[in-house]
């Protein structure tokens, strides 16, 4: 039996969004900047799969920039604030949990002359707001925070942090890293106040290399790609239309029976933390202080409903994972973008979570694709493993 659950890492497409890729790619072929009509047609996919991201976010379909990824939407969002509104301040918000395609751009504006605030989080990885709000000053240009964080799946309160940052300073620029929570959860960007948005394709059962940003349209951006000058000026180069055909198909699938998928990872959540923790040796990161040892549906859904992040003392999480691999079963040791990079997990570090712990420390990743067959199946072979690991550890 084959069982994924790292679906955090990359998700496997639906059937839909693998014909229309395919009939792009095979019938459809033009480029949207032809006159002719091969090129209208495939103009025509791109404003579809626009409007279909902006009917779930409920925006302007031009305001959604399609970008090669997550990771080059963050990059576009940071940096091309940054360098648009520099007269307007150099000081910039951010938590010491977020994604290293946040990080590491914001990084790169410290060496070139802005400064930083990385505010810290509690046990469970929600941000210290207060800490948060007394971190801004006259000059603070922009905050930036991740919606879903990709390793423990603890939720920011956007929308209130959001209302009380821009109570304190209007103009600040409210950019979310949204990559592991859209479609997981309802983002209506005006209502909530985020001014920048960033999504990705890989992580909701759309093609990898595809993603998008939402620009406010009373927000400027510099663009940090020079070319064509395609899509408004803002992110030169040919527009992967198969990809973003999928995408936007990808997102209308992800929001048809919402309230129904989204229950049903998080019932399978549930199940899956009450089944393990009944292990010797066992922790779940992330969870709210509110979160008991009946682990309540109530306090779950506090978190995002597909990451479960587990710590199993004294068995390190390389040789975990290559133990259920070998059974067919498929997880993480931690985020997929830096797992060729091994180091200690800035999220675990910020939780606090001991050095030992964070050496023992999986992430499962559910989706919609996910059985209940799947997650007993995947109980059932931890628990044959672990007394094994352990014995042969303690020798």
């Amino acid at each position: 039996m084959e069982v994924y659950l790292d679906n955090s890492a990359t998700t496997k497409i639906t059937d839909d969004v693998r014909d229309i890729m395919l009939k792009v790619l095979c019938e459809d072929y033009g480029n949207p900047s032809s006159m002719h009509m091969k090129g209208v047609i495939a103009e025509r996919y791109m404003k579809e799969s626009a409007q279909q991201i902006a009917d779930c976010l409920k925006v302007d379909l031009k305001e959604i920039i399609f970008t090669s990824g997550g990771t080059e939407a963050n990059n576009l969002a940071l940096m091309g604030a940054a360098m648009a509104y520099n007269r307007r301040g150099r000081h910039i918000i951010t938590s010491r949990i977020e994604h290293p395609s946040v990080h590491q751009p914001l990084v790169f504006l410290e060496e070139n002359g802005y400064s930083l605030n990385f505010i810290p989080v509690d046990a469970s990885g929600r941000i210290i707001k207060d800490k948060l709000y007394g971190a801004i000053k006259e000059d603070t240009l922009m905050v930036s925070l991740m919606y879903v964080n990709n390793e423990i799946g603890v939720v920011q309160d956007i929308e209130e942090i959001a209302s009380k940052i821009k109570a304190i300073k209007n103009d600040i620029i409210f950019h979310v890293d949204a990559i592991q929570a859209f479609g997981k959860y309802r983002i209506y960007p005006k209502r909530m106040g985020i001014d920048l948005l960033s999504i990705s394709g890989h992580k909701i059962h759309g093609p990898k290399g595809i993603g998008a940003l939402y620009v406010s349209e009373d927000i400027r951006l510099k663009p940090i790609l020079f070319g064509g000058g395609h899509q408004k000026g803002l992110r030169s180069g040919t527009e992967n239309v198969p990809a973003i055909a999928g995408l936007g198909q990808a997102a209308t699938e992800l929001y048809r029976d919402f309230e129904q998928k989204t229950q049903r990872m998080y019932e399978l959540k549930q199940y899956f933390i009450r089944e393990i923790s009944k292990l010797e040796g066992v922790s779940i990161n992330g969870l709210p202080a509110e979160c008991t040892k009946d682990f309540e549906l109530e306090h779950i859904k506090m978190t995002a409903p597909h990451i479960i992040s587990i710590s199993f003392k004294g068995v390190k999480s390389e040789v975990l994972l290559h133990a259920l691999e070998e059974r067919g079963i498929y997880v993480s040791s931690g985020s997929a973008c830096s797992s060729h990079h091994p180091k200690e997990s800035s999220t675990l570090l910020a939780i606090g979570l001991p050095k030992d712990l964070m050496d023992s420390t999986l992430r499962i990743s559910l989706s919609e694709m996910t059985t209940k067959e799947e997650i007993e199946y995947a109980i059932e072979r931890l628990k044959d493993i672990l007394p094994n690991l352990r014995r042969f550890t303690r020798r």
